[in-house]
């Protein structure tokens, strides 16, 4: 699924680079922004971080150039998600504040829910873990006013980060649990990878069974490859590297403390 949504996302630009297709009818999202930020996604799974660096400032350069403010609130939120994915909380509060800015300017309820959840996990990585909370669940309550359901699971495993951040484990997996249950009804599996592996860190925070926690990295990594997505699968193998590090060093104790990754 992923080499084909890449391909797709490539040609469609590579045929508005060309010959610049014009839509018959006025789309919300122009094609060559949604196919830009469908390229983001799918080179960072890929490993390609410059080139999906790269497609997603293109993406936020050409909305602007059309003067559409949906397809910058898009390529704004879709930047914020770079960073996040990135670990680059500093570039994820410039980004979303933009898209705060922009959405409240022009009344768009659904790209402010979505800042306001990344901004959280932003300010949550900062240290900020009170505030960050408070935007996370802020801004999941009006995404899902919206009746919105696609993200839900991505915008959970950021609320379960910011969670453990703040030392509460358990409610860090009950978040985690509520994000694989949506996953089964929306059968949108992105972020699968990344909802096992974090499992895996809560319940080895937790002092769970072995059985369980490596349970967790394994299915992280095993479905990463599935899903041809080399940067998970990195970041899954050196969690569960950490986690044997800590295991055979006994520095975990009861329970482990290992980073998000």
């Amino acid at each position: 699924m992923l080499y084909i949504r890449h391909k797709y996302a490539k040609r469609g630009l590579q045929i508005w680079r060309s010959v610049g297709v014009q839509s018959p009818v006025e789309e919300i999202i122009p094609p060559a922004i949604a196919c830009l930020c469908s390229l983001t996604l799918c080179e960072w799974h890929l490993g390609e971080v410059a080139s999906s660096r790269a497609a997603i400032a293109e993406a936020i350069s050409l909305a602007k150039e059309l003067n559409n403010m949906h397809a910058v609130a898009e390529a704004l939120s879709w930047a914020a998600g770079f960073g996040h994915a990135e670990r680059n909380p500093a570039e994820v509060d410039r980004l979303t504040s933009d898209l705060i800015e922009l959405s409240t300017r022009h009344n768009f309820v659904y790209w402010l829910a979505q800042a306001a959840v990344l901004r959280g996990s932003a300010r949550s990585a900062s240290g900020k873990t009170v505030e960050g909370i408070s935007w996370i669940e802020e801004g999941i309550r009006d995404y899902r006013a919206t009746g919105s359901m696609i993200r839900l699971p991505y915008f959970l495993a950021l609320k379960a980060e910011a969670l453990y951040l703040a030392h509460r484990a358990s409610e860090a997996l009950e978040a985690i649990n509520e994000a694989e249950t949506l996953v089964e009804r929306t059968e949108e599996r992105c972020w699968s990878a990344e909802l096992h592996r974090l499992r895996g860190v809560f319940l080895a925070t937790m002092g769970a069974k072995e059985t369980q926690v490596e349970a967790s990295f394994q299915a992280a990594i095993s479905t990463a490859r599935q899903q041809k997505s080399v940067s998970l699968e990195k970041r899954a193998e050196a969690t569960y590297a950490e986690y044997r590090s800590q295991k055979a060093s006994g520095s975990g104790g009861r329970g482990f403390r290992l980073p998000l990754g």
